[in-house]
């Protein structure tokens, strides 16, 4: 066990300062392709019933205006978060009519390109200016990829608890620098680790063959319908899916906040070729928002970000640099299709202590050599996670997935425990335990529990996942209904349809001159 994790776990316990630990903070943001009865992605627009997706908090689309989003508060405990989210899907599903969400992370059959709607987001600026910026998306990586979904995972620890850290690591500067510091720290030592949060959680061995136009990445041909990663975990997370030249060739430095806000911001004010050659406004049209390599700063695809809520009309940059890092944004967990929300609280707590983890543990900055192996260990897992031969290359030499996870675990399990004595009970050990289970026996993933049941039902991807969809349909129509909930969010519904026309009304300024001015300043 890390020397350090053992001193810093014990300084907590004795200045009675674990108990800042109670006030950790989660919630979810779960996307959902709707999808036909038949397993076609949906032509139907989004809902009017479920509000505006501009404006909304708690239900928006993501790329496609089939791709739906469900957004949950940050919560005190796990539960909440999972109740929260169970009503959402509850509430939307009165107004899906016949269709579907789509149950897994990789998408349902696609019959190419013109068969995936871009999101519409109303006739105001900044409506129009997120429809633009995903026409760009299309013409820079394709909008297939765009379909694929996931669930980020949003987590933050309590104001008090910095102050506390401040003393027990003695570093220097105001709250808001500690707390920046702390999360960069965390961040650092996520992307060292989180190589394990695919093997353990990864759902998507499997994929339609229609997502790709030929099978150039190796995989297995299942039926003729379906391609597979035999040892695999996680497609999502692969180079099938979120793979670009410009993006690739781009350094973005995790080390510090200042690093990380200068290398996103020369991303966002470097022309790409590539994307010169598309044209910004072409035959009266906008194609992109701008010939960059990247648009804005989302357009960035990493397995974790800093995040800092924005106010009105400020850019998530500049929240960042002018006030901190306020919580982080965990983007590599698959939907668990064998789990109605794709997530369940024994998982989020094991998320808890993963993360307190890779605050408390040995850090140092992250060099460009120490990059590029943590990125071919990523792919490594990704593509052969469950082979029992597959070796990591570790800080010392080879290492099995096996050894090199236990490791990580033994560490994680003090971490839980300290949890678990604040919160009372085992929970959060007993979510360690099940997960050790998983690097004993590899059969036990989702990712192989996946293709156990692809076999057993001699099934297509497309039509096992549209039987998990149809299931999960019905366990969330049978649901106890929340009436104070259901209530208030058919009022938000209604405030964000008020909201966005008053959004429309407002603008004063043409379209031209309204991006001209966005990016100006």
């Amino acid at each position: 066990m890390s020397a350090l994790l053992q001193q810093r776990l014990a300084w907590l316990r004795s200045h009675n300062a674990d108990k800042a630990l109670l006030g950790i903070r989660r919630g979810l943001e779960k996307e959902g392709l709707r999808v036909d009865p038949q397993g076609r992605l949906s032509h139907q627009g989004h809902p009017q019933a479920l509000g505006s997706a501009l404006t909304h908090g708690a239900i928006t689309t993501d790329y496609s205006e089939a791709l739906m989003e469900f957004i949950t508060p940050a919560y005190d405990s796990p539960e909440q978060v999972m109740h929260y989210m169970e009503q959402l899907h509850r509430f939307a599903y009165q107004h899906l009519q016949d269709e579907v969400v789509w149950a897994g992370s990789m998408p349902c059959y696609l019959a190419g390109e013109d068969d995936i709607p871009v999101a519409q987001y109303g006739e105001s600026n900044i409506g129009r200016m997120k429809s633009i910026y995903r026409e760009g998306l299309a013409y820079r990586y394709g909008k297939v990829m765009q379909t694929i979904a996931g669930i980020h995972y949003n987590f933050s620890f309590p104001d008090s608890f910095w102050t506390i850290y401040q003393q027990m690591t003695g570093i220097e500067g105001s709250t808001r620098e500690v707390r920046s510091e702390g999360y960069f720290r965390l961040i650092r030592n996520f992307r060292r680790h989180f190589w394990l949060l695919l093997y353990l959680f990864g759902a998507s061995p499997a994929v339609s063959s229609s997502f790709l136009k030929r099978n150039s990445f190796g995989l297995d041909v299942w039926d003729d319908r379906t391609l597979v990663a035999p040892a695999g975990t996680t497609l999502r997370m692969s180079d099938i899916g979120y793979s670009n030249n410009a993006q690739s060739s781009l350094n973005i430095c995790y080390n510090q906040l200042d690093s990380y806000v200068q290398s996103l911001s020369h991303a966002m004010h470097t022309p790409y070729p590539a994307y010169t050659h598309i044209g910004v406004k072409v035959e009266g049209e906008y194609r992109q928002l701008n010939t960059n390599i990247l648009q804005i700063e989302n357009e960035y695809y990493s397995e974790i970000r800093p995040k800092r809520t924005t106010r009105r009309a400020e850019k998530p940059l500049d929240a960042l640099r002018e006030r901190g890092v306020e919580y982080i944004e965990v983007r590599c967990l698959d939907i668990n299709p064998f789990l109605p929300i794709g997530i369940d609280a024994r998982q989020m707590r094991f998320m808890d202590a993963f993360l307190v983890f890779c605050l408390l543990v040995d850090d140092g900055d992250i060099d460009r050599l120490e990059c590029e192996r943590l990125a071919y260990n990523r792919k490594l897992v990704v593509r052969e996670g469950r082979n029992p031969e597959l070796r990591l290359v570790g800080e010392d030499g080879m290492i099995s997935v096996a050894s090199a996870g236990q490791r990580m675990l033994d560490q994680i399990m003090q971490v839980a425990q300290v949890l678990d004595e604040q919160y009372g009970g085992t929970a959060h050990m007993d979510a360690v335990v099940q997960e050790s289970a998983k690097l004993l026996d590899p059969s036990l993933t989702p990712s192989a529990q996946v293709l156990r049941e692809l076999q057993a039902c001699g099934c297509s991807y497309e039509e096992w996942m549209l039987q998990q969809s149809r299931q999960q349909r019905e366990y969330f129509q049978q649901l106890p209904v929340d009436q104070q909930m259901q209530a208030s969010l058919v009022q938000q519904s209604q405030q964000s349809l008020q909201q966005q026309r008053e959004l429309e009304e407002q603008d004063k300024m043409g379209l031209d001159e309204f991006l001209q001015h966005y990016f100006v300043n």
